[in-house]
């Protein structure tokens, strides 16, 4: 395999782009900086390089449109259940069960894991923080202890999986060139061993912190549970209560009957179900949508049109605000597979892949090892997810797993494991400049001492996850 100035080139921008991520500065700059030097070079043309800049962000655009589709879907609905109060509503049965510190911490955990399924976990995190946080205070969870269930269920487990949505295995798999449900269940899988793990290093750790429920509270867990009680009482004085009431029980039966379904036709039918990837993710969000209707309705006949033209904008800005960086790192590392980079640069035929290529040429000096390419991937989704994204990673993480796969262990495995990686750091568990800061001020704690807390148990469970993929796939 001959390589050229071009795949030098491309080697070189995707070491800035690391190095960037390691130092948690943005990475657009070198990504569209890279697309341009690249296909000038390649194509020998500054035309060329200025149209590959627009063509490779295009590319990514239309690839990953669907994901921005039902992020806003999902955030719209989530915003009209705010408006009749549905949402509290919805986890507010849930307080009773916190009958001690113990028992709270696993409420917690279970009830911010479902949630961030389905709604994602930074929007997640204000309602259980307002609600379910200062219930498991009084119960005797120390608030800081609080926030490490919240993170790891919610920002780790859930969110590296993001099995109902599918923004992450969607990226991965898109970048990797397979189908994405079989990176989504390797990735169900994974995150479920990294969270249990994490989880039970984290309740074995702290579990000493733990007081009984008469203890006596300080001063920030006092202040924090009467912010909450406040904000409760305007709800209740603010949305109809009779439909709130009514979408606090119709929303989650409603998408857990969908989950319910498509887990059935997809275990019991013997075929494919029709829902699998993309459509899977499109079945949830038409369902979001006709609830997005019923609740915009309800909650103002005569103002509907306006209030559901509002909140599905509020939704496209989430997601563009979420997931707008990613589409030019996307674009470049599209650019180093063939199955884009015809598009990117113009040709029909021929089509380069420069990090395949790359990537390639340096295996024969590598031993063929599954555990070497396993904990390489592992290694670099971690980097990426130092920039405190956790999603701009996956690009190279996927593009990486096709590259480096081989008859030990599969492309879809490979690119599991980069998620797990990238998601559970930068997602919001160990980097202090992530969404972890939103945890840590909700609870009141310091977000650098909630990053120490969470980081022996979150590395722990990385590796077993990694360990046992080479054994179960």
């Amino acid at each position: 395999m001959e390589l050229t100035i071009s795949h030098a080139l491309y080697g070189i921008f995707t070491l800035i782009i690391i190095l960037t991520m390691i130092f948690r500065k943005g990475v657009v700059l070198p990504t569209l900086l890279g697309t341009f030097v690249i296909a000038w070079v390649y194509k020998g043309s500054l035309i060329d390089g200025f149209t590959a800049i627009f063509n490779a962000n295009l590319v990514a655009a239309k690839e990953l449109f669907n994901i921005f589709l039902i992020i806003t879907f999902m955030m719209a609905l989530l915003h009209s259940l705010r408006d009749l109060g549905a949402d509290r509503r919805m986890i507010k049965p849930i307080q009773k069960l916190m009958i001690n510190g113990h028992v709270s911490f696993f409420v917690l955990i279970a009830v911010t894991y479902v949630i961030s399924l389905f709604f994602w976990p930074t929007p997640a995190v204000p309602l259980i923080c307002a609600l379910l946080v200062p219930a498991a205070i009084r119960s005797g969870l120390p608030a800081m202890t609080a926030a490490v269930a919240v993170a790891l269920a919610g920002q780790g487990m859930a969110l590296s999986s993001d099995y109902i949505v599918q923004v992450a295995p969607n990226l991965s798999a898109t970048s990797a060139g397979i189908d994405t449900a079989l990176v989504a269940d390797r990735a169900l899988v994974l995150s479920l061993i990294a969270g249990i793990a994490a989880i039970g290093l984290a309740y074995f750790l702290y579990r000493k912190t733990i007081r009984s429920k008469d203890d006596q509270m300080n001063e920030i867990e006092m202040n924090q549970m009467q912010t909450a009680k406040e904000s409760e009482n305007k709800s209740k004085a603010t949305h109809l209560k009779a439909w709130s009431k009514l979408f606090a029980v119709l929303v989650p039966v409603a998408l857990t009957t969908v989950v319910a379904y498509m887990m059935y036709t997809k275990l019991y039918s013997g075929r494919m179900s029709g829902f699998e990837g993309g459509d899977g993710a499109a079945f949830v969000g038409g369902v979001a949508v006709i609830l997005l209707l019923l609740s915009t309705v309800a909650f103002g006949r005569q103002n509907a049109l306006d209030y559901i033209t509002n909140h599905i904008t509020e939704g496209f800005v989430f997601a563009f605000k979420a997931m707008g960086p990613v589409i030019p790192i996307a674009g470049f590392f599209f650019l180093g597979s063939s199955d884009f980079s015809g598009s990117i640069l113009g040709m029909d035929e021929n089509a380069p892949g420069l990090l395949f290529d790359l990537v390639k040429s340096s295996q024969e000096f590598l031993p063929q090892s599954a555990f070497l390419s396993a904990f390489s991937v592992l290694i670099i989704g971690i980097i990426t997810g130092l920039d405190g994204s956790g999603f701009s990673g996956l690009p190279l993480t996927g593009a990486l797993a096709a590259s480096l796969q081989n008859g030990a262990i599969d492309t879809g495995t490979l690119a599991a494991i980069g998620q797990m990686g990238s998601i559970w750091t930068g997602g919001g568990t160990i980097v202090a400049w992530s969404s972890l800061i939103a945890i840590a001020g909700f609870c009141g704690v310091s977000v650098m001492d909630l990053v120490r807390k969470n980081f022996v148990p979150v590395i722990f469970g990385l590796l077993l996850s990694t360990a046992l993929a080479l054994f179960l796939f």
